[in-house]
C-alpha cells in the first residue's frame, strides 16, 4: 500500500493551497482516506475525512468552512483544498488510509494503519 501527498508550500496568511494524496494497492471503494497534520510542538490531530461509504466529508472545528475534501470518480486521490489559510496552520500533513472505517472512526490517527510521508504546509504572516 502506498500514500503519496503532494502540494505543501511556503504562503502567506490568507492564501491557498491544494494538497492531494494518491493511493495506491488497496480497493479504493472500500476504503476511508483522510488528512492529520502535525504541527511544531503538537499532537498530530485530524484535518478531515471521507468514509468509504463515499458520504459527507467531516472536518475539525478549526478548518471547517475553510477547507475542503474530495475524492475523485475512483476514488483513488484525495484532495484538501485549503483557503484562507492562517499561521496556525502550519504542518506537515499526512494523508491516511484503512478499509471499512466509519463514525467516529475516522477522527482517530490510531484507527489508520497506512500513513503517507507528509507534506510541509508553512502560512507565514
Amino acid at each position: 500500500v502506498q500514500l503519496q501527498a503532494s502540494g505543501g508550500g511556503l504562503v502567506q496568511a490568507g492564501d491557498s493551497l491544494r494538497l492531494s494524496c494518491v493511493l495506491r494497492g488497496l480497493a479504493y471503494s472500500l476504503t476511508t482516506m483522510a488528512w492529520f497534520r502535525r504541527a511544531p510542538g503538537k499532537e498530530r490531530e485530524f484535518v478531515a475525512a471521507i468514509d468509504y461509504n463515499g458520504g459527507r466529508a467531516e472536518y475539525d472545528d478549526d478548518v471547517k468552512g475553510r477547507f475542503t475534501m474530495s475524492r475523485n470518480v475512483d476514488g483513488s486521490t484525495a484532495d484538501l483544498q485549503m483557503l484562507s489559510l492562517k499561521p496556525e496552520d502550519t504542518a506537515v500533513y499526512y494523508c491516511a488510509a484503512y478499509p471499512f472505517l466509519d463514525g467516529n472512526g475516522v477522527r482517530d490517527p490510531e484507527k489508520y494503519k497506512f500513513w503517507g510521508r507528509g507534506t510541509l504546509v508553512t502560512v507565514s504572516s
